[in-house]
Parts: structure tokens; sequence; C-alpha cells
């Protein structure tokens, strides 16, 4: 597993290295699977400033540093939602990317209601570069939802880096 996104987070690592771009990251039902592979390939330190794993309302808050209640407006596990972690987890670590997780690994309902097998990827770069998507697996698999959900982040990642 580690194996499949340490290869994609490599690639992306490559391109942020060789530009001299850093970024940070917002783990959410990956459980610090996307850090993972970004932290994989020796040398990470030169384009990986931090993490963290927000699971709960208090520890987004604490992470990501915003007001309370500032976040209301944003439903769980949606693209919008994820592009504003992503937001500010690049303000808190002052990074040229924020890339953001948010979803529900399962098995079951989410207690916000969102569908096992369910995640939303953000992604926000220099010069106002946004990018998202919406994952389904439609699967209660938990181990495999967290890594396709990781999976599905690196790969927006090194993808959007690849395309500029």
């Amino acid at each position: 597993m580690l194996e499949q996104l340490a290869a994609i987070g490599a690639e992306a690592g490559a391109v942020l290295k060789a530009r001299g771009e850093k970024i940070a990251v917002v783990d959410g039902a990956t459980g610090g699977l996307i850090s993972a592979g970004l932290l994989a390939m020796p040398g990470a330190s030169a384009y990986f400033s931090g993490a963290g794993i927000v699971y709960t309302l208090k520890g987004r808050r604490i992470l990501l540093g915003h007001e309370p209640g500032s976040l209301r407006q944003y439903r769980s596990a949606t693209e919008p939602y994820a592009l504003r972690q992503a937001e500010l987890i690049r303000a808190r670590f002052e990074t040229d990317w924020g890339l953001a997780e948010t979803g529900a690994a399962g098995p079951g309902k989410h207690p916000l209601g969102v569908a096992s097998g369910t995640s939303a990827i953000g992604l926000v770069g220099p010069g106002g570069l946004t990018a998202s998507i919406l994952v389904e697996t439609g699967s209660e698999d938990r181990l495999g939802n967290m890594q396709a959900f990781a999976g599905a982040a690196l790969t927006l990642l090194r993808d959007t880096l690849q395309g500029l």
C-alpha cells in the first residue's frame, strides 16, 4: 500500500523540489497516508513543510487556526470545504501549495452524514491556482478507502504539478 503512494508522492516531490516549492497537507480520512506518501522519498524536507490529521472540529481549529464558526457554511466532504482547508493550511505554514482531504473512510456513516467511501480533495497553489476532485468508492472497506483517497490526492497533486 505505502509503496504505491510513495511512488506517486516521489514524482510530485521531485517536481516540487526542482521548483524550490513547499507544500503543507491536511489529512482527514486518510489518517496521514497523503503525508506518508510525500515523506517516503529521502530529502522530503526540501519540499514538505508540515501536516496534520484533522479528525475533529477542535483539531481542525487548532491546526488551521481559523476563527470558531468561520467554516460553518461548508459541508464536510465537499470540494469547496477541501479547497478552504487547503487555503488555510497553505497560509498557516506559509507554503506555495496546500493539499487537503476530507471524507468518510467507513464503515458506516460519518457523524455528519457523509456516506462511507466519499472524499473531497482540494489543492491550492501559487497565483490562485486550484484543483479539486470528489472521490466516491461506494465501498465500506476502511483501509481500501483510505488508500484510494490518499492515492487520488497524490495523483491530483502530481498531475497538477506536471501540467504546469
